[in-house]
């Protein structure tokens, strides 16, 4: 393990020297000592940019092999690492711009240079190897060298670090983001015109979006009135803000906006100026400050009415009910699909809406068999795609009408359904989204936003291309389909992922069938759960799905699928780290769909269920939950945690299949380092579900490890050798049990029967070779190809791991990596050749032959077809 610290108290110097660290160092983790400054704070949860960060709880010393150390040197600077300088395995990589003092940790390789940051020194080395940065990336390095050079303007500044700012100017610096987190101390006249501005201040509510204008006039010209903007945005907690400065004869501008509804530089051109969406300004002539102040009211009206409508919010796959079925069945719907309230059809038409409480209240009265048109909403609004945000929200708060069916404008036919919560989260964005999720974690995350910088800067090329082209077929084919899951999560963590799981709304079959005949490729079709792998010509693999919904009749069983629209594929989903989407074309491409806190979560490191029901319908989650606990350094958040511990005090997971549970525990196992994830399932008390008498003692941890430096050692020396990882972990978590034990399993794990007996026969192995006299001296290649010849490789890394008896693993690492690939001389038919019949004899006639040439006996062919000769007696 690599891990990335700094100093306590991380400044802007210390987190962009991080981030360029991850740059030259892509498998580390961020390790933060102590807290960081409040501005450093708000950056990492504002801007869109992840670090891999590992805390302390997560935190196994024992892994760590090197520590990068960024704007700080010596022992008294690691904390809590404090413990790794008494270690001679480690390696200490550290940049600073500081003058260096006596070196206090061993192994150190220092980069100290005279820069006026250390964020400067890391530029450099990215330049120098040719590594680019994203904008968001550049920004941030921007903000660490203008931090602690004073925006270039300290004595300690150097020529390094105006160059470094240039290039990073060039690689898309947002200098406005830059100006918004820099701290700065305002001077008397600013402070006035601050508190005149906070006076003057109105907050008007449009389209959902909390909008502030300020005004104020002074009498002499003061500089740097932007910088009071973000001052009145943190003391109002506005996120869209326009202040209005009038001095020397003219009024000047400056636009801020945090939300993607109102775009500052679109609010700032209606008034002459120009801008960035985040940031802009404009210099006003010819108006009076009032009027200026109407001016920017008009422009953001008009910016917020093109940026929702109800196509932009709506479900588009709607779950009804027909005004003759009973109220019994319309309630049946409701649990089925998870919803509280559904339209009424009359044949193509929407007669009426009817809710959850409309129906529970009819059942509590008997009236479970009467139709639901008796009982139904008949007076409700309805919009149409193109209905503006500001008439919806209308419907939704004025008229408090929770749904509203969208119908198209000339036929009448329903093509959407637009809900109250998810209209509410889309119009008020962080207001609404700052509820308090199952972690009990309060989150402020918007719902949707463009990452198209993200695909451009971090999808491997030949995968951007595939996208494109996915995007055109359903362009073309009029189907909406998206990117899912785990490509997603991993695209936002900075892990590289070549899974590309599309989704799509509707026929998911027909659309494979037509990107196979684009791509040249083959499509493999799934009736059954309505997916398909589609396999490119040149072998790359797409997984596609069409966006369904699961229902369960019963815990633990294997879901029934029906197609519905993407929020719905994403809620049946396990983790809300999974369960995010990015819409791939159609009016809004490259579009980030969060509906359950995702982003939140992977910021948090936190593994969340969407729902209290996750594990009693899928049990096979808590294994996973464990699994992705473990790789990604998180933690299972709060109320995940009881939720899961309540479906082992419930043992939910006896009625899993044996081929589920067992292909949970294979995937857990090929895993990088699953020790951890096997004490963690020790802990939560899921491992008796494998096996009653199956736990974690210290001697199966210490085989556990063993096997695992012995795998690493098998991927570094011969990394094309067909070796089963998982397979050799399987033979370490079992080695507790009984072999009686082991034949339960053979009966409970029915579909790997066949890998639980090869495991009996691996452990038999090893018995019988700890009675081998000559594996504890210095035994010749032949005798120890007489032991291991005949045993797979992962036996043999259970044998070595289990020994603790150096000899033995020396033993079984020289025929492994000596002996096992040197080939015969002389094969059964090249002596049958010589007129000898198959027989017993035939074969030691062979085994001898290649005993002495592995113990060098032998040095060429003719030499074992003479031996041959003399052993069969053939002159």
């Amino acid at each position: 393990m690599i891990i990335v610290t700094t100093h306590q108290n991380a400044d802007f110097d210390c987190v962009a020297s991080m981030a360029a660290a991850l740059k030259l160092y892509p498998d580390a983790f961020v390790f933060f000592p102590g807290a960081q400054e409040k501005n450093v704070r708000d950056f990492l949860a504002h801007a869109d940019y992840h670090l891999p960060i590992l805390r302390h709880k997560n935190l196994d010393l024992k892994q760590v092999k090197v520590v990068v150390m960024v704007d700080a040197a010596g022992r008294v600077k690691l904390g809590p690492l404090d413990e790794l300088a008494e270690r001679d395995d480690v390696e200490f990589h550290i940049y600073d711009h500081h003058p260096f003092s006596k070196p206090d940790l061993p192994n150190m390789r220092p980069t100290i240079l005279e820069r006026g940051s250390t964020t400067t020194i890391m530029v450099e080395i990215l330049r120098k190897r040719g590594i680019s940065v994203t904008p968001m990336e550049a920004t941030l390095l921007m903000l660490g060298i203008y931090e602690d050079t004073g925006s270039l303007s300290f004595p300690s500044t150097r020529f390094e670090d105006y160059e470094a700012a240039g290039w990073l100017l060039k690689q898309g610096a947002d200098l406005n983001m830059v100006s918004d987190y820099m701290r700065r101390e305002l001077t008397a006249e600013q402070v006035d015109t601050l508190n005149n501005l906070l006076k003057n201040l109105e907050a008007r509510r449009i389209g959902g979006q909390a909008v502030a204008v300020a005004a104020a006039s002074v009498e002499r010209h003061i500089g740097d009135i932007a910088a009071l903007a973000h001052k009145i945005m943190d003391i109002e907690s506005v996120n869209s803000l326009f202040i209005l400065v009038q001095m020397e004869g003219r009024i000047h501008l400056v636009a801020r906006s945090r939300v993607k509804e109102i775009n500052a530089g679109a609010v700032a051109g209606y008034l002459g100026g120009g801008g960035h969406p985040t940031a802009a300004s404009a210099t006003i002539k010819d108006l009076t400050i009032h009027q200026a102040a109407e001016k920017v009211w008009e422009a953001v009206r008009d910016a917020m009415a093109q940026a929702n409508f109800a196509s932009d919010m709506m479900v588009e796959r709607v779950i009804t009910v027909k005004s003759g079925d009973s109220i019994e069945e319309a309630g049946k719907l409701m649990t089925r699909y998870d919803i509280n309230g559904m339209p009424v059809m009359d044949h193509k038409r929407v007669a009426g809406l009817i809710t959850r409480q409309i129906v529970e209240k009819a059942i509590h009265h008997g009236m479970a068999s009467h139709p639901v048109e008796e009982l139904m909403i008949t007076e409700f609004a309805t919009v149409h795609p193109d209905t503006p945000a500001h008439v919806v929200e209308d419907i939704m708060l004025g008229s408090r009408q929770k749904q509203a069916p969208v119908v198209d404008r000339e036929s009448g036919a329903l093509v959407g359904l637009l809900c109250r919560g998810q209209v509410l989260g889309r119009l008020y964005g962080e207001a609404v989204s700052n509820r308090v999720y199952a972690t009990g974690v309060a989150r402020a995350q918007p719902a949707m936003r463009d990452v198209s910088g993200l695909l451009r800067d971090r999808m491997p090329a030949p995968l951007a291309r595939l996208l494109n082209v996915i995007a055109d077929v359903a362009n073309k084919n009029n189907y909406v389909a998206y990117l899912a899951g785990g490509c997603v999560r991993d695209l936002l963590l900075r892990i590289p992922n070549m899974d590309m799981d599309v989704v799509v709304e509707g026929d998911g079959a027909d659309f494979a069938k037509k990107l196979a005949a684009r791509l040249l490729g083959r499509a493999r079709i799934h009736e059954k759960f309505k997916t398909a792998v589609v396999v490119t010509s040149d072998g790359l693999k797409i997984d596609v799905a069409t966006a369904r919904l699961e229902y369960y009749t019963h815990p633990a069983a294997l879901p029934i699928v029906e197609m519905s629209a993407i929020r719905n594929d994403l809620y049946r989903r396990d983790f809300s780290i999974n369960a995010m989407a990015i819409r791939l074309n159609g009016a809004r491409p490259n579009m980030l769909l969060d509906f359950f806190g995702g982003q939140a979560d992977l910021k948090d490191r936190v593994i969340r269920v969407l729902h209290n029901l996750s594990f009693v319908e899928d049990p096979t989650r808590a294994f996973r939950a464990v699994r992705f606990e473990s790789r990604f350094g998180f933690s299972i958040g709060r109320q995940t945690l009881t939720l899961l511990k309540n479906a082992v005090r419930h043992e939910l997971f006896n009625r899993l299949s044996g081929a589920r549970l067992f292909s949970e525990i294979k995937a857990i196992l090929n895993e990088r380092r699953p020790v951890g994830a096997a004490r963690r399932m020790k802990e939560l008390g899921l491992l008796r579900f494998i096996h009653p008498s199956l736990t974690l003692t210290p001697e199966s941890e210490r085989v556990f490890d063993n096997v695992e430096d012995l795998l690493t050692w098998m991927a570094l020396a011969f990394p094309r050798r067909p070796v089963r990882p998982w397979f050799a972990r399987l033979l370490a978590l079992l080695d507790g049990l009984e072999e009686n034990h082991i034949m339960e399993m053979v009966t409970s794990f029915r579909p790997a029967a066949k890998v639980l007996k090869e495991s009996m026969e691996c452990r038999r192995f090893a018995k019988l070779a700890f009675d081998e006299p000559d594996l504890w001296k210095e035994p010749p290649p032949s005798t120890l190809h007489r032991i291991f010849g005949e045993q797979k490789e992962e036996a043999l890394l259970y044998f070595a791991a289990k020994s603790k008896d150096s000899r033995v693993t020396n033993a079984v690492t020289r025929y492994i990596g000596e002996i096992s690939g040197i080939k015969p001389l002389l094969n059964g038919e090249d002596i049958m050749a010589m007129g000898v019949a198959p027989s017993r004899r035939l074969g030691e006639a062979l085994r001898d032959i290649y005993g002495a040439q592995l113990d060098g006996r032998l040095s060429s062919r003719e030499d074992a077809v003479r031996m041959a000769k003399e052993i069969l007696g053939l002159g």
